[in-house]
């Protein structure tokens, strides 16, 4: 039978029967496999040399455009702070003291705690008009109200959870589900580190562990070389800072050397292994940082005004003093990201007598945010570097058991001072009774947005692939707050 496809195939190669055609065609697909095979081998080769020497993750990159701050202390206050007892001043609720919610206001879900029938309940605090823009402050919060002017109060924020440890998540990774990576993991990916010797990213709490964990400080799906560092509280921030006397540093280098070889050799054929290169390149920050840790966390060499300027000098305030003290001394040494947790482990949740746990913890944390503030301006740190207040929510105007406030993430008030930050002014509005937001609605992706905007980040634009998506910071929403800074 007559083949034409195969007699024009047959002149065009030159061949005189089938059995040759199917013997070159053969040779061919082995040729292209061949190619293919060896193809594959030069790019195990070229993983495997960078893997010898691979790339520093931490080297500092191109923001997308000129940064407004260089770094960012984030001043916790876990467990949700009243907005209406500190600085969202509601008239109409004083007036309405032990009414029921308006049905204009709609009554919300409550968690399991809370009841329908609770009745409006005033604060009771005496508020105040401060700075040249006249911003009102509770005397809760008397010293850090003397910042005004350098502060915009955002009081129109809110939240997707109702409950702590989905909220704390969320305000640190943009989800009520753990997993994601935190905005400092981010902001060391974005940025990469300005330091050698330090951790671009710490985390130092008061009391407790904070809720949720290290999923708050976690690089998720990110390599984890990007994951928060967490200091420990008291004198030995950190543990195995200095080695034993009878090594020598020769000893220790030969040590670290040979670690260094042993993981690298391991980790040839592991090169998703993520865990495992933050391992290897944590020993080397650990070498690094046994003399410029050592200085950083060493407070005694602050003067003594500047100790008693944070509140070192009182047992209620010298905790969270000594964390905002060494906050600025971390972010002068180049630290991108500091979070410093009050209340840590929930202090402030206030379900009931409301008075006495604010007033505890307000006390806490006013003095060493006013010392903080204080000292970066003093120091002229404060024009780049971006001080946050909040907590994952805030808390309801009605009464809870009799003398408590609910959980409240439909209205809350965060605040920002410092890199490039507009001081006396405010973004935002709750409802006349601080319930819900009302006027310029700010999401956390907002928050995270625009603070990774004021670092040189745009959210749109910093991504990573994960699970065949462009992961983002802000996940699938967020826009940018520009009145901050405008």
């Amino acid at each position: 039978m007559f083949d034409p496809t195969f007699a024009k195939l047959r002149h065009h190669w030159n061949v005189k029967s089938r059995r040759e055609f199917f013997t070159r065609a053969g040779s061919g697909l082995a040729g292209i496999a061949l190619s293919a095979m060896l193809a594959e081998d030069a790019v195990a080769a070229a993983a495997n040399n960078q893997r010898n020497t691979p790339p520093d993750p931490l080297a500092p990159k191109a923001p997308h455009h000129k940064p407004t701050a260089k770094s960012v202390i984030f001043c916790f206050m876990e467990g949700g702070p009243s907005h209406v007892d500190t600085f969202d001043y509601k008239p109409a609720l004083l007036k309405m003291d032990g009414q029921p919610i308006p049905d204009s206001i709609g009554k919300p879900k409550l968690t399991a705690q809370g009841t329908q029938n609770n009745t409006l309940m005033a604060p009771k605090r005496v508020w105040k008009q401060r700075g040249q823009s006249g911003m009102w402050v509770s005397d809760w919060y008397e010293n850090t109200g003397a910042f005004v002017d350098d502060m915009t109060v955002i009081r129109s924020c809110w939240a997707d959870g109702i409950n702590h440890v989905g909220s704390v998540c969320q305000m640190n990774t943009g989800s009520i589900l753990a997993g994601r990576p935190s905005l400092g993991a981010w902001s060391t990916y974005g940025l990469g580190s300005a330091n050698k010797n330090l951790p671009s990213f710490v985390v130092m709490s008061d009391d407790k562990d904070p809720l949720g964990g290290i999923n708050n400080w976690s690089a998720g799906f990110l390599p984890a070389v990007y994951q928060g560092t967490q200091f420990r509280r008291g004198d030995m921030p950190i543990l195995d800072l200095k080695p034993p006397s009878t090594i020598s540093d020769e000893q220790q280098r030969n040590q670290l050397g040979l670690l260094r070889n042993l993981n690298e050799l391991w980790s040839r054929d592991k090169a998703d292994d993520s865990e495992l290169d933050a391992r290897i390149r944590s020993y080397e920050m650990a070498y690094q940082m046994q003399s410029a840790a050592s200085d950083a966390v060493d407070l005694t060499k602050e003067t003594e005004a500047t100790k008693k300027m944070y509140g070192l000098d009182d047992p209620s305030t010298s905790v969270y003093g000594a964390n905002c003290l060494m906050a600025r001394r971390l972010v002068e040494r180049g630290v991108r990201f500091v979070e410093l947790y009050c209340g840590s482990g929930s202090g402030w949740d206030a379900h009931q007598h409301i008075e006495p746990n604010h007033t505890k913890w307000c006390r806490a944390s006013d003095k060493p945010i006013a010392g903080l503030l204080q000292d970066l301006k003093q120091r002229g740190l404060l024009e780049d570097t971006l001080v946050v207040w909040g907590g994952e929510f805030g808390r309801t105007p009605f009464n809870q058991q009799g003398d408590g406030r609910d959980h409240n993430p439909w209205g809350f008030t965060m605040w920002m001072a410092g890199g490039g930050a507009k001081g006396g002014q405010y973004v935002g509005t709750t409802d006349e009774i601080g319930m819900r937001a009302a006027e310029r609605p700010v999401h956390v992706h907002d928050i995270h947005a625009s603070i990774l905007w004021m670092m040189g980040l745009d959210h749109l634009k910093t991504t990573y692939m994960h699970n065949g998506r462009n992961e983002r910071p802000t996940v699938s929403a967020g826009e940018i707050i520009k009145e901050i800074w405008s």
